[in-house]
């Protein structure tokens, strides 16, 4: 059990390479995968009716807290060096009088005195405050770092933007640390204990319909695995606050409608030293009065009259941010025929660019000077012998 101020004195007797089950000397690596090993295999999620292998969740995930941490395995390595790991906690010398170190009242060593502040003399009383959480100049064992909230918005940029790209201002709200408390949720000057609810581990397991049971962050301190007697009177102890923030973020050129682009480290502040959250931004692109897209191609209609695709032509088309081209008509191309313009397009990921697709549409002009109406009148009375409908009843079957 922990007392107000984190120590926990069973730590004293116990040997968490052994629970872990690697040698004292064992690398962090090892150390790491032993510890992801053994979790896997007792948690409760995955051992919903073990007791037993609840408790060896728990048992594991105490030692690794203690030799997965550099700090705290070196003064832990520290102690046991010096005192040796046989020691009993509320005992004094063994039955034949030997040597070894008891920690009791009668002819050893107190262990509330030896880890009590030595009044600025260092020692022992600095050595494992850290370690085991004790008074004085001892400090509480570190919250875990917890990465930032990941934070979504949204940007509407021109059609021509989106194919050069460019670099769009943001403004952004998140979730941060509270700035009076600066995210720990208790109120300033105050000291923190141990959370008695999860007992340091920033979650509790909870029953689901009585043959499931699942963790859940830890209602007492929010997951931050201390918990404060008085609350910070900003954030009343949640340890959030709200920030606003404008960033400057560069979007791809080639972007797509529709597409979400995402900025590492963009996002809402970590806790605890822990990375900043991402951000990803849904770009939405505006229409373009002549030009379309279809995935790395642009699109274009391009209108031609009748003696052009009759008689074939070299017309000229404009290109997106570029000088004009010259597309070759031959003679007799039909209506909705599509002319491929290569390199004109959109940029692809590999650098290179798509096309652009011409397509030419006839144009029927809505009013005839005198002249000109003669002309298709000339060229009806040409063609009354050669009615353009003559095949479509027969095949109809009609």
């Amino acid at each position: 059990m922990a007392d107000n101020d984190g120590f926990r004195a069973d730590w004293a007797q116990k040997d968490f390479y052994s629970v872990l089950g690697v040698k004292r000397d064992a690398g962090a690596d090892e150390i790491k995968k032993a510890y992801r090993k053994l979790a896997r295999e007792n948690h409760p999620d995955s051992n919903p009716d073990d007791t037993l292998k609840h408790d060896r969740f728990k048992e594991v995930a105490e030692a690794y807290d203690v030799v997965g941490d550099p700090d705290k395995r070196t003064k832990y390595d520290e102690f046991r060096s010096a005192y040796g790991s046989g020691f009993r906690p509320g005992f004094g010398h063994n039955a034949g009088g030997t040597s070894g170190y008891g920690f009791g009242q009668q002819g050893g060593i107190n262990l509330e005195d030896l880890l009590r502040d030595q009044g600025g003399s260092g020692g022992f009383g600095d050595m494992f405050g850290d370690l085991f959480g004790g008074g004085g100049r001892r400090q509480q064992r570190r919250p875990r770092a917890t990465k930032g909230a990941d934070v979504e918005s949204s940007a509407t940029i021109s059609f021509t933007d989106a194919i050069d790209g460019v670099t769009i201002s943001l403004r952004l709200t998140s979730e941060t640390a509270c700035e009076t408390c600066s995210g720990t949720g208790g109120k300033p000057g105050t000291k923190p204990h141990v959370c008695p609810e999860c007992e340091g581990t920033g979650f509790v397991t909870n029953s689901v319909g009585g043959a499931f049971s699942m963790n859940e962050t830890c209602p007492a301190c929010g997951g931050r695995q201390l918990t404060y007697d008085q609350p910070c009177p900003t954030c009343l102890g949640s340890g959030r606050g709200r920030s606003a923030r404008t960033i400057q973020a560069r979007i791809p050129a080639g972007v797509k409608d529709g597409q979400r682009i995402r900025l590492r480290g963009k996002g809402a502040p970590g806790e605890n030293g822990g990375p900043a959250g991402d951000l990803f931004v849904t770009v939405k692109v505006s229409g373009h009065r002549v030009f379309g897209r279809k995935e790395d191609n642009l699109t274009l209609d391009v209108p031609v009259g009748f003696d052009e695709l009759a008689l074939g032509a070299e017309i000229k088309v404009p290109t997106l941010g570029g000088a004009p081209v010259t597309l070759r008509v031959p003679a007799g191309t039909p209506d909705g025929r599509t002319f491929r313009v290569r390199g004109k397009g959109a940029p692809k990921a590999d650098g290179s660019r798509g096309d652009l697709l011409a397509t030419v549409k006839v144009h029927v002009p809505a009013q005839l000077d005198a002249e000109a109406r003669a002309a298709v009148e000339a060229y009806r009375a040409a063609m009354a012998d050669k009615p353009l409908r003559a095949n479509l009843f027969s095949q109809a079957g009609q």
